[in-house]
């Protein structure tokens, strides 16, 4: 599976000339329910669920065996640091939880701040010269997570949008690019 020809420009400006448009109604509201798990200090269980499930739902057996002390532990440690890569520790502890499950929980419950990192965004931003690693954009490291986390928050801030709203559209333009099929289900727009 690759990616047809992109023109040639900048990634800034392929953001710039593709960007997503306003998220649904859908997504609002769910932003709106994580940002008072984000003032309470911690996510329920159940938030946490459904993050997983947002991003996912092929490990939600994997999520589902957490406890609500060890989902608790875990969000708490997250909102209390500043520090993105303790962040994601955190969050990696958590059975199910890998890098782009914990971007997913980071992404609802600051949508300014993240996005999600999956194979699709990365390839991309691969595919322009953006990162240099991971081609495929498969089993991402704490490096790879904190490279992107840089490259959504620069674009954001020069494009006055949010870091969720420039991973959308890296990742509609992936999508629009696509050749072939990257799994064997049908992916829906997150």
């Amino acid at each position: 599976m690759g990616l047809k020809r992109l023109p040639r420009r900048t990634l800034e400006r392929l953001v710039r000339t593709h960007l997503a448009p306003r998220e649904d109604a859908e997504a609002l509201l769910r932003y709106k329910r994580f940002r008072a798990a984000r003032r309470r200090g911690y996510l329920t269980r159940g938030e946490f669920v459904e993050a997983c499930r947002w991003k996912s739902p092929r490990p939600i057996h994997h999520v589902r065996s957490n406890t609500h002390h060890s989902v608790r532990a875990a969000t708490e440690a997250v909102l209390a640091t500043r520090d993105e890569a303790e962040r994601l520790a955190a969050l990696r502890k958590l059975e199910g939880v890998s890098v782009p499950m914990a971007s997913a929980i980071l992404t609802l419950l600051d949508p300014k701040r993240y996005g999600v990192i999956d194979i699709r965004v990365w390839q991309l931003l691969h595919s322009v010269g953006a990162v240099s690693e991971n081609a495929k954009g498969v089993r991402f490291t704490v490096s790879q997570w904190l490279q992107f986390l840089g490259i959504l928050r620069r674009l954001s801030s020069r494009l006055g949008t949010t870091a969720r709203t420039v991973e959308l559209t890296l990742f509609n333009v992936h999508t629009d690019r696509q050749e072939g099929r990257l799994y064997d289900t049908r992916v829906r727009r997150r």
